[in-house]
């Protein structure tokens, strides 16, 4: 299949998952509590992944999948080899329960182990951000570039989650020594739309200690497609087969100033 014809089906895709996300009803009555405080699962979450699992498979019958629902959460050695997609149904499970926005939709197609195409839908302000691997990054069709700005002059945002309250202590170290270095702190609750954020030219900074392959596979490729520099909190490479921490800079944030001090 022609890359752009692929790219249609898979913004197809999440476009008709949105739409199951805006027509939700009685939320609060399909949630399942995961693993963890504060980990949540809807019915929504299984019916949307459901409903990509079997799209996306129509569409590239010989990619594996990988998704946070259902038990199809592990990256494997087969996972390295040709195409898999990884699917996050609705990255910002608690936003989407509680009716605070955004929770989007993050679809990212592995080609050997590493991010080569992605799509991640926000259906609440109908917004969708695309990326293939050396091709740009767009937001509705248009070239999309990150922020050309020093940290001085840039929001920061981070994530947090409370099933991973070991983590919270250092989090908000983090927080206190970037909000002497940036304009003001945010979160939003979702992994994927913020790093899209850097990606729209919005923010200038990202950063979380803990994520999982599907919460930043789709919109890490758009952040660094649009000129962005991702590593680990260390300034490693991701290596793109399970959780890892996420520093995301924008291309005017130089690296001596983005790098953890706490």
């Amino acid at each position: 299949m022609d890359t752009n014809e692929l790219l249609r089906g898979v913004e197809a895709a999440a476009r008709e998952a949105g739409r199951i996300m805006r027509e939700a009803e009685d939320i609060r009555a399909s949630v399942t509590a995961k693993a963890g405080h504060g980990n949540f699962v809807t019915a929504y979450d299984r019916r949307v992944q459901a409903y990509l699992f079997e799209a996306l498979g129509a569409l590239l019958p010989e990619a594996r999948f990988i998704g946070e629902e259902d038990g199809a959460d592990a990256f494997t050695d087969d996972d390295r080899r040709g195409f898999a997609f990884c699917v996050d149904p609705i990255d910002g499970t608690t936003n989407f329960l509680t009716g605070f926005r955004p929770s989007v939709v993050s679809i990212a197609l592995l080609r050997d182990g590493t991010p080569w195409l992605a799509a991640v839908y926000n259906p609440y302000a109908d917004l969708m951000l695309t990326a293939v691997r050396n091709g740009g990054a767009r937001c509705n069709g248009a070239p999309i570039r990150s922020l050309d700005l020093p940290l001085r002059d840039s929001l920061v945002l981070f994530g947090t989650a409370a099933y991973n309250q070991e983590l919270a202590p250092r989090t908000f170290a983090l927080c206190a020594d970037y909000l002497a270095r940036c304009i003001d702190l945010r979160r939003t609750g979702s992994a994927a739309w913020d790093l899209c954020q850097l990606a729209l030219g919005t923010v200038g900074l990202f950063f979380e200690l803990r994520l999982q392959l599907w919460d930043f596979a789709a919109a890490g490729l758009i952040a660094m497609e649009s000129g962005c520099r991702l590593t680990d909190l260390d300034g490693k490479p991701l290596t793109w087969d399970g959780p890892s921490s996420i520093l995301c800079a924008s291309r005017g944030v130089a690296r001596e100033d983005y790098f953890p001090r706490a």
